[in-house]
């Protein structure tokens, strides 16, 4: 597949998943880091995303999983807490998996991945 037709592929699966948002995203990289977001298009989206075998709700719920885990990326963690909502998860789905991740990745990994679903949903709240 061409890259072209790879990023227009992911775009579109980052406009269903994020909506507005997409080029707020974009624009971030580019004055200093535009191949960063063609390569998130490409890859992240246009080919990872887009493979078969699970439905978006299932993609977004291990990556929250795996960015509350992480502890490293609550920018990510935020953005990908509101595309679950986007995509069908519920408030409720996001903090239980987060609650889950207390087992693995510890409290303090849990309660900041609370807190950083905290702010998705007043901020999706306010918007209302």
């Amino acid at each position: 597949m061409s890259h072209s037709a790879r990023y227009e592929r992911g775009l579109a699966k980052f406009v269903e998943m994020y909506g507005e948002r997409t080029k707020t995203f974009l624009s971030s990289l580019e004055g200093i880091a535009p191949d960063l977001g063609t390569y998130v298009m490409e890859f992240a989206f246009g080919d990872i995303h887009c493979r078969p075998g699970l439905s978006l709700q299932s993609r977004e719920i291990a990556t929250i999983a795996a960015l509350t885990a992480l502890g490293t990326a609550a920018p990510q963690l935020r953005a990908h807490i509101d595309g679950a909502l986007n995509v069908g998860c519920s408030e409720q789905e996001i903090v239980e998996v987060i609650m889950q991740m207390a087992l693995y990745a510890g409290f303090p990994a849990a309660i900041n991945g609370i807190q950083a679903a905290r702010e998705v949903f007043l901020e999706r709240s306010k918007r209302k």
